[in-house]
């Protein structure tokens, strides 16, 4: 039963093969037909393809994430760089960008205006910035070369007006006063330049604002030395800081004594801040004027002049009538008047130590007068001072003639012995110690000397003979002792 179910479906396949194999010879009658039927076998698949290329070129391109931008943008720009470098024609990546979003339809597709306007952004727009003024090519850009410039030419006409000034002044001076210096000095204006003292006849210019003149061959003094000191009006920072501190023209005068023709005595008067100043500053008034300056009222002076003085007799001495009569008629121009015979100058400082003698002494006598117009001077102002180089005359005849008596004489040669004998205290260990620094420098001498000799003999021969000498000089001192002892009882 089973056999014959299966055969019925075997008879049935036979007889449906020859059917369809006839069926197949009818569509296909030649060979041609055949082989077109073999080229478009795959004709369904190719129309497959193309439909869905359609559809992707009519799709809105996928929306990228804002995590992989960067990453595109670095493939973009290595792609335009391969582009530029081998292939010339083709168009950037940003225009064909343009013309893809130009295909499709706003209205159905939504979101492109958007990623257009990424595109355009990434143009910045020009921005012009205005220059700053510092850069700028004008007058306010050079402003400090305009200060400095200005500056300078300030200072180069003040420098000349302020020189020419202190000429006018000098020569002011010297013409007022020639006549007056020409008859009591055979030597004017002598600059020392030449073996033979000649007269010149002129000032010395030693800067811009100090003027020198030397006069000589006069009776009883040595020299007379005129320096004029002005305000430094060629320097424009003096000029300033005189603003907020004026000051003025000085006339210093220093006459030098022959030794036989001044007394011995230390005298001055002036100001009170000047007295005050001498007194601590110059050697002579600090050790033979210890007292406190006193007033000038019991001979008639005014108030603002003070006198330091030795001895009463020596002030008694000096101010007779007519100097006292110099001095109150030009009180205001005058600073101080030094009479000394002691007089070496200020006090030496010293940082090692005081000097182990004396200082040299001159008999000086120094005038210090102040120009009226107290900075603003003129020309005409010179001549006031013609009264006070009259005065300086008469002080040289003055101290000629002044002579102390027998009392005022014991008493100033007992102050400079007293002076000798302090400053002889005072260097007292000072000299020990250079006497001790002169004795090894002398042993070492010898000591070189004895090593230096090459023969043995010579050798020992000095060294005994340095070893007597040192013997004797202890036997020395101590037959001094003993001889001081023997006096003590």
């Amino acid at each position: 039963m089973r056999s014959a179910c299966l055969m019925i479906p075997a008879l049935l396949l036979l007889l449906a093969l020859p059917l369809s194999r006839g069926r197949y010879n009818d569509d296909f009658d030649d060979g041609e037909d055949l082989a077109d039927f073999d080229d478009n076998d795959f004709a369904e698949f190719e129309d497959m393809n193309e439909d869905q290329a359609a559809e992707a070129e009519t799709a809105p391109p996928p929306r990228a994430s804002p995590s992989s931008q960067p990453e595109e943008d670095e493939d973009e720009d290595e792609a335009t760089v391969e582009l530029e470098d081998g292939m010339d024609g083709f168009d950037d990546s940003e225009t064909q960008d343009q013309d893809m979003y130009s295909k499709y339809d706003q209205e159905e597709f939504e979101g492109i205006g958007d990623m257009e306007k990424p595109g355009h952004s990434m143009k910045d727009p020009l921005i012009i910035h205005t220059v700053p003024a510092h850069l700028q090519n004008s007058w306010e850009s050079y402003y400090m070369e305009i200060l400095m410039v200005t500056g300078l030419l300030a200072y180069i006409m003040n420098y000349i007006i302020g020189k020419n000034k202190n000429s006018r002044l000098a020569q002011a001076w010297f013409n007022s006063h020639k006549e007056l210096l020409e008859s009591n000095f055979a030597l004017v204006g002598d600059d020392g330049t030449s073996k033979d003292a000649v007269s010149t006849g002129k000032l010395n210019q030693e800067n811009e604002h100090i003027y020198n003149l030397w006069c000589s061959g006069r009776v009883c003094c040595e020299g007379m030395l005129i320096q004029l000191k002005f305000l430094k009006r060629q320097d424009l920072l003096n000029v300033l800081a005189r603003m907020m501190r004026p000051a003025g023209d000085q006339v210093q005068i220093k006459v030098t004594l022959n030794e036989e023709d001044m007394d011995t005595f230390v005298f001055a008067v002036g100001t009170k801040k000047s007295m005050a100043k001498l007194q601590k500053e110059m050697q002579d008034l600090s050790e033979f004027c210890g007292d406190k300056p006193k007033s000038g009222a019991k001979y008639g002076l005014p108030e603002s002049l003070t006198i330091l003085s030795e001895m009463g007799e020596v002030t008694d001495g000096v101010m007779d009538n007519k100097m006292v009569h110099y001095i109150t008629n030009n009180a205001d121009k005058i600073e101080s008047i030094h009479f000394s015979d002691q007089f070496s100058g200020p006090k030496v400082m010293q940082e090692e130590g005081q000097p182990l003698k004396l200082p040299d002494t001159k008999k000086s006598l120094m005038f210090t007068f102040n120009v009226p117009g107290m900075g603003n001077t003129s020309p005409k102002d010179m001549d006031a001072l013609l009264p006070l180089m009259n005065m300086v005359i008469y002080s040289i005849d003055k101290v000629k003639k002044l002579r102390l008596n027998r009392e005022g004489k014991i008493k100033a040669d007992r102050n400079r012995a007293r002076v000798e004998e302090n400053f002889l205290k005072q260097t007292h260990a000072q000299r020990q110690e250079a006497a001790q620094t002169r004795r090894e420098e002398k042993k070492r001498a010898e000591k070189e000397r004895i090593m230096a000799e090459e023969d043995p003999e010579r050798q020992r021969r000095l060294e005994e003979a340095a070893q007597r000498r040192d013997q004797k000089k202890i036997e020395k001192k101590q037959m001094k002792m003993k001889q001081i002892k023997v006096k003590a009882m």
